[in-house]
């Protein structure tokens, strides 16, 4: 789906960071949801598919409760390597990589990819989901208890200047769902019945749209 000089032009974009691997986005031209998470992890990288790790087992049952396969569905990240740090495991003597969250010249290196991707499909909704990828695309930091589960119609940002860094809004608005990311199911599981009270509510949208 995206032009091979564009994915090399974005890793070239991402060789002074600590950042490994690269995971493209998978799904129809035309999907049911369009999921932005926000980076592939150790198991990804290996393996190239999105969500396919611990969190990516949340995920399949998120999809599945929505009567909806991978088929169905379009699945990217705001970055498409894997952020890492060094650091040693308890009780160990030697170092191994860690995941970590993206900074935003990491996401911004990506950003072209996004964007593509998202005028191509030209998606019906998006679900963004954990604070990273709703930053991205709606450029704002709030508690993510107060965003998700509900329904949002806006611009997303698009970006603007690759050597600033910038981002600018556009001029078509889309419809978005915000989502806890499904590894906060593992660090958190008295979340699990608010994901699903939004699942409910994307579902019953579904129903309708469809």
């Amino acid at each position: 789906m995206i032009p091979k000089k564009l994915v090399e032009a974005c890793k070239k974009k991402m060789e002074r960071f600590d950042c490994e691997g690269f995971v493209y986005g998978t799904g129809p031209i035309r999907p049911v949801l369009f999921f932005v998470g926000e980076a592939p992890g150790e198991t990804e990288i290996h393996n190239g598919i999105p969500f396919s790790g611990r969190a990516g087992e949340e995920f399949e049952k998120f999809i599945t409760y929505l009567d909806l396969t991978r088929a169905d569905i379009y699945i990217t990240s705001a970055i498409r390597s894997r952020p890492y740090k060094w650091r040693k495991p308890p009780h160990k003597t030697e170092k191994r990589k860690y995941n970590r969250t993206p900074n935003q010249k990491e996401i911004a290196a990506h950003a072209p990819l996004l964007d593509y991707e998202i005028e191509k499909s030209e998606p019906n909704i998006i679900v963004p989901m954990g604070r990273i990828a709703y930053w991205r695309l709606l450029g704002e930091h709030p508690r993510m208890d107060e965003v998700t589960g509900t329904f949002i119609t806006s611009p997303i940002r698009k970006l603007d200047d690759w050597e600033k860094n910038t981002y600018r809004f556009t001029e078509k608005t889309y419809t978005l769902f915000p989502m806890y990311h499904p590894a906060a199911v593992l660090y958190k599981r008295s979340l699990e019945s608010v994901i699903y009270e939004h699942l409910d509510k994307l579902k019953e949208f579904l129903s309708k749209d469809l």
